[in-house]
């Protein structure tokens, strides 16, 4: 391995990731040909295969198996070292990775915004993602803090209560069900529902609802982002059940109505969360008590009460 270098690893761990030396070479913005040879001459300097092609997908050796897991211990510890050298200058900077349900990007950005203004030395990475890749990168520890509403039942973590989450039924303003109140579940139960792809929280949280009431939950429609469902709402395709803070754009507008439904809103809360055990980094601790006592969240707490 003397011949191997920290590039040629973090191609290897992006290509690894994916399973894929193109969508290696489109999240490194490197030319496919440049990420086929350096995995050609890390293999060599490694002395066995580290992917094999069977068909058209691309696996992991023993061995890929093998270096991916020292790889990323290997960046996690240069990432504390980063950051404690940063802190012993007195200075807060380095890297902060953060993988958040997509659901956040209706508040997180008004967020995290005023944190980069305070640390300009930090160097953000973010990405937003359903809640069950959020448990794929958690176990699989490639990210600094992970955002999401329903904690992890396989792993044990270290939770911050960040926000309010309550997920609300919407349905179009001119819906028959809106001007009427004390709506009993199983006639909520009736309506044709459009529903986020499996593997969404806000979709779990209504299907152990719906099992809590023995109903069964009539999907018409299922989509991949808040704004296609609002949109399938507003052509009467159906309800649903969001995150009341996906309506923060429209909650002037009268376009929604938030029903009145027994046993709703679902009331959770948005956490900051990382595996235990592991060591935050400077700036990941950094971040961790911004959020703590950031008075945006305060405010939004606040206001989502008064609107309950």
């Amino acid at each position: 391995m003397k011949n191997a270098t920290l590039h040629q690893l973090r191609v290897f761990v992006v290509a690894a990731k994916h399973l894929s030396f193109t969508k290696a070479a489109e999240e490194l913005f490197l030319t496919q040909p440049t990420v086929s040879m350096q995995m050609k001459q890390l293999t060599k300097a490694v002395g066995l295969p580290l992917f094999e092609q069977i068909g058209k997908r691309l696996y992991l050796t023993e061995a890929g198996e093998i270096l991916y897991g020292s790889c990323q211990r290997i960046f996690s510890e240069l990432g504390e070292f980063e950051s404690a050298i940063a802190d012993m200058k007195g200075l807060k900077q380095g890297q902060l990775r953060l993988s958040a349900v997509s659901t956040t990007k209706y508040f997180l950005p008004r967020i995290i915004g005023p944190f980069c203004q305070k640390y300009p030395g930090v160097e953000l990475s973010m990405r937003f993602t359903n809640h069950e890749r959020i448990l794929q990168y958690l176990n699989e520890n490639q990210d600094d803090v992970y955002i999401l509403s329903q904690l992890p039942s396989t792993m044990d973590v270290n939770a911050h209560r960040i926000l309010e989450n309550p997920l609300v039924p919407i349905a179009p303003a001119d819906h028959p069900l809106a001007s009427e109140s004390q709506i009993p579940f199983t006639r909520f139960a009736e309506e044709a529902f459009i529903m986020r792809e499996p593997g969404s929280g806000t979709r779990q949280a209504l299907e152990e609802l719906f099992y809590k009431h023995e109903s069964e939950l009539n999907v018409r429609m299922e989509l991949g982002s808040n704004e296609a469902i609002k949109q399938a709402i507003l052509g009467g395709l159906g309800v649903s059940v969001l995150s009341q803070h996906t309506l923060t754009l429209e909650k002037d507008t009268g376009l929604f109505a938030i029903l009145d439904v027994e046993d709703l809103p679902i009331y959770r809360n948005w956490y900051a969360i990382y595996p235990v055990g592991k060591q935050p980094s400077v700036v990941a601790r950094t971040f961790l008590d911004y959020l703590e006592a950031d008075p945006e969240l305060t405010r939004n707490n606040r206001q989502l009460t008064m609107e309950n």
